[in-house]
C-alpha cells in the first residue's frame, strides 16, 4: 500500500520510522525526497569500487564504512530525539570514526566522510541541498563522484566550518581523504 505524504509538510525522523513500505526516502529540512528504486549499473560499480577501497583500508582501524541504504541522522542544536530530527539522508558511502555516533538505526551526527555518486535524478540534491546540509552539519569531508566525467570533486571543512574546494581529481591522478592521508585511491581504478 502506498503511503501518501504531503509535499508541503515538514516531517521528522519519528514520522520517517512509521513509513513501512518499500520506498527509500530522505528528509532534508523535514521535506521528503523520494530516492530512485535502483541506481544505474555504472553508479553501483563506482560506489562498490570506492567502498571496497575504503573498507580494505579501514579494516584494522577505528573507523567504519557503510553503503546505502544507511540512515544518517543530522540533528540540529544537539537535539537527538527522533521527533526533533528533520534531516535524514542515505549517502552512497559513509565513513564514521566515532563509535558513539553509531547505533542500531545507523549514524546520528556528522560522519567523517561522505561520498555521493552523481546521477541525473540526484544531481541538484547532491550538488546543492546535500552540500549545504553536510557543510552545516559538520561533515568533515564530502566527495562528489561524477561517473560520466570520470572525476571526483573533494570538499573539506575548514576552521570556519565552510567547505573548501580541494580539487577535481581525474583519471590520471589519485585522491586521498584528508582524514586518511596514507590512503591513495587511483581515480582510473574507480571508473574502469
Amino acid at each position: 500500500m502506498d503511503i501518501i505524504l504531503d509535499d508541503n509538510k515538514r516531517y521528522t525522523y519519528a514520522d520517517y520510522l512509521t513509513w513501512l513500505d518499500d520506498k527509500r526516502r530522505e528528509l532534508i529540512n523535514g521535506f521528503v525526497s523520494l530516492m530512485t528504486p535502483a541506481p544505474a549499473r555504472l553508479h553501483q560499480k563506482v560506489s562498490g569500487s570506492i567502498f571496497n577501497k575504503l573498507y580494505n583500508f579501514l579494516s584494522n582501524k577505528n573507523c567504519e564504512v557503510y553503503s546505502a541504504p544507511f540512515d544518517v541522522r543530522l540533528p540540529k542544536n544537539g537535539n537527538k530525539t527522533d521527533d526533533k530530527i528533520y534531516d535524514v539522508v542515505q549517502p552512497d558511502i559513509t565513513v564514521v570514526c566515532d563509535p558513539e555516533k553509531l547505533d542500531d538505526k545507523g549514524c546520528i551526527g556528522a560522519p567523517d566522510l561522505i561520498v555521493e555518486i552523481l546521477s541525473p535524478s540526484t544531481r541538484k540534491r547532491d550538488l546543492t541541498d546535500k552540500y549545504e546540509l553536510y557543510e552545516q552539519s559538520g561533515v568533515k569531508e564530502y566527495w562528489i563522484a561524477r561517473p560520466g566525467e570520470k572525476t571526483i570533486q573533494k570538499f573539506v571543512l575548514n576552521k570556519d566550518m565552510k567547505y573548501e574546494f580541494k580539487g577535481t581529481f581525474t583519471e590520471d591522478t589519485t585522491i586521498s581523504p584528508d582524514i586518511f592521508p596514507d590512503l591513495q585511491i587511483d581515480i582510473s581504478s574507480v571508473f574502469k
